[in-house]
């Protein structure tokens, strides 16, 4: 099949030879038709351009929005995961500080007295009147008259009401969470301060327990109490300033608490002695021993063996003359043991 284009005059004329022997067919078109043709032909094509053009800018668009979308929702995931963890930490220090607050109750601090620190709130308060405009529990804000506008059903302005919205929600989030971790921030640094406060108060306790005579310093019966007796010697009233504990001869007498000895001698009454000071104005004092086994200016832990049990001195047998001294006054030994 062969084609051949003939100008003839303003037309132009096209020959399809079908064969040698067939006849061929013969198209003639003029110039004006044949422009108009081309130029229809490049309109529709300039419009194909557009559309695909714009189809290509859209789905862009699209691509872009849904990968922003996905960025909204993961940022609003995690803002939301960083709202529960800060409240999780609320509660965490609320109960922290409530323990806290115990504890310096327990050792003896000074509570301060401060308001709710997670809900403090304040202010001048003033009566919503209907100038000001009133808020609904539960409802939708009212505008304030003469404010309101008209907004129109457009897809476009919807969409981007609810765009501006979701911006404002997550706005909100990460400000919520801002103060929330400002809060987290300042009660740490209190909470710090206050475990320290503790920590000091509770070695200083620690320290005075140590110090604080809490056991039988021997083992034994009680043959005489403190206080008010009559004297095994005169037969008369007397005031007995210590506990006399019954024992075998020998028996080990054990410091009652940590301390240092100050002194190791002799009392024509309470024989031989020894004394050990366990600070904050505590003393104790072992009398009728029958032998010392510490020197003076030795440090002593409370169970350690200080001394023997014996009868010396103004005694009717063997036994231990325990006395507790508080800033030089004497007080009732069975006080100071709690087992």
């Amino acid at each position: 099949m062969n084609q051949t284009n003939i100008q003839d005059g303003d037309a132009y004329t096209v020959v399809v030879f079908r064969g040698s022997t067939a006849k061929p067919i013969r198209f003639s078109f003029s110039k004006k038709l044949l422009r108009r043709l081309l130029v229809c032909v490049g309109v529709i094509i300039l419009a194909d351009l557009l559309v695909v053009s714009h189809y290509v800018i859209r789905t862009g668009e699209v691509w872009e929005l849904a990968a922003f979308r996905a960025e909204a929702m993961s940022a609003r995931e995690q803002t939301a995961a960083f709202s529960t963890a800060v409240d999780d930490l609320k509660k965490r220090l609320g109960a922290m500080n409530e323990v806290n607050q115990r504890l310096r109750v327990m050792l003896g601090i000074e509570v301060p007295k401060t308001g709710d620190m997670a809900n403090g709130r304040g202010g001048e308060e003033l009566p919503l009147s209907e100038e000001r405009g009133t808020i609904a529990v539960g409802s939708e804000p009212t505008p304030l008259s003469g404010t309101s506008k008209q907004i129109s059903d457009g897809n476009q302005e919807h969409s981007s009401t609810r765009r501006l919205e979701s911006s404002q929600d997550n706005l909100q989030a990460v400000a919520s969470v801002k103060e929330g971790l400002e809060w987290l921030s300042k009660q740490a640094t209190v909470q710090e301060r206050i475990l320290d406060e503790l920590s000091q108060a509770a070695e200083q306790r620690s320290s005075r327990w140590a110090s604080t005579p809490s056991i039988w310093p021997v083992k034994g019966w009680v043959t005489s109490g403190f206080g008010p007796r009559v004297s095994p010697f005169t037969e008369k009233p007397a005031w007995h300033d210590g506990l006399d504990i019954g024992a075998a001869p020998n028996t080990p007498v054990h410091a009652p608490a940590q301390g240092r000895i100050t002194s190791i001698g002799y009392d024509s009454k309470l024989g031989n002695i020894v004394r050990v000071d366990h600070g904050f104005g505590v003393e104790t004092l072992y009398g009728h021993l029958a032998k010392a086994l510490v020197k003076e200016g030795q440090r002593v832990e409370r169970g350690d063996v200080i001394a023997l049990v014996g009868s010396t001195g103004l005694a009717t047998g063997p036994h231990l003359h325990y006395m507790v001294k508080l800033n030089g006054q004497t007080l009732d030994p069975n006080k100071y043991i709690l087992e």
